[in-house]
């Protein structure tokens, strides 16, 4: 994993040099754990790009949203919005209001004869459309987050990768003591130090993406509250108008 710095005949004295003095092996596990980091990181902005997009779209909707006082009022706002999550969720929701009432109809006879008067969401019904609602913020909430599994894989595995490279430069490292039979300081140090290279650039990789797998969840977390508030303003709006 780590060339035997004691077979050199310079010692390294800083960080740079002990990489650039690394066998193969060990450039590719410090090349993966770039790769991690830079995966990571493109991760990062665009999760923090679009989340903090849906939230002030969400703020800026809802408040607009709790403000007009009918149903009218806010089909307009919806068509006046550009789209979101926001748009989406209520024309899902209307679609689902629309359809029902129209099965809800007083009789046989009055569609036979070519009336039909609808009428309110039943109790159930209601209840179907809250489920509606939380399965269709559930899918806007799965969209956003979905990269965010990764950002914890790279945090939980970076230092396990690391301490795979800092094991194996150590044996190495030990490797070369016995073969030229000096165990002094001078002989250790340099192929220690190389090793644990890789635990410091593994904490380097994971420490950032823990860091941003916690904040982007938070994040995601107050989205979601931000939606089942919309869900529950809007079926509130339906009851206080008769519609459910």
């Amino acid at each position: 994993m780590i060339a035997p710095l004691l077979l050199q005949t310079g010692t390294p004295t800083s960080a740079v040099a002990l990489v650039s003095d690394a066998t193969p092996v060990s450039k590719a596990v410090l090349a993966f754990l770039a790769a991690l980091s830079v995966m990571s990181w493109v991760i990062i902005f665009a999760a923090w790009r679009d989340i903090g997009r849906v939230q002030r779209a969400g703020r800026t909707f809802l408040a607009a949203f709790e403000r007009v006082p009918r149903l009218g009022e806010a089909e307009q706002l919806v068509r006046q919005s550009p789209p979101s999550a926001f748009t989406r969720l209520y024309e899902q929701a209307m679609r689902f209001v629309a359809e029902t009432r129209s099965i809800n109809r007083n009789g046989p006879n009055d569609h036979s004869a070519g009336v039909v008067e609808l009428r309110p969401l039943r109790a159930s019904q209601v209840e179907t459309l809250h489920l509606i609602l939380d399965t269709e913020a559930s899918n806007e909430r799965d969209r956003l987050g979905r990269m965010l599994p990764w950002l914890a894989t790279v945090g939980s595995v970076s230092p396990l990768i690391g301490l795979f490279g800092t094991v194996l430069g150590v044996i190495e490292a030990f490797v070369g003591i016995a073969s030229q039979g000096s165990g002094n300081l001078a002989a250790v140090a340099p192929g220690v130090a190389e090793a644990l290279i890789a635990t410091a650039a593994a904490l380097a990789v994971a420490i950032p993406a823990t860091f941003a797998y916690n904040i982007l969840a938070n994040r995601l977390n107050r989205v979601d509250a931000v939606f089942e508030t919309f869900g529950t303003t809007l079926v509130a709006m339906l009851v206080r108008e008769g519609h459910a």
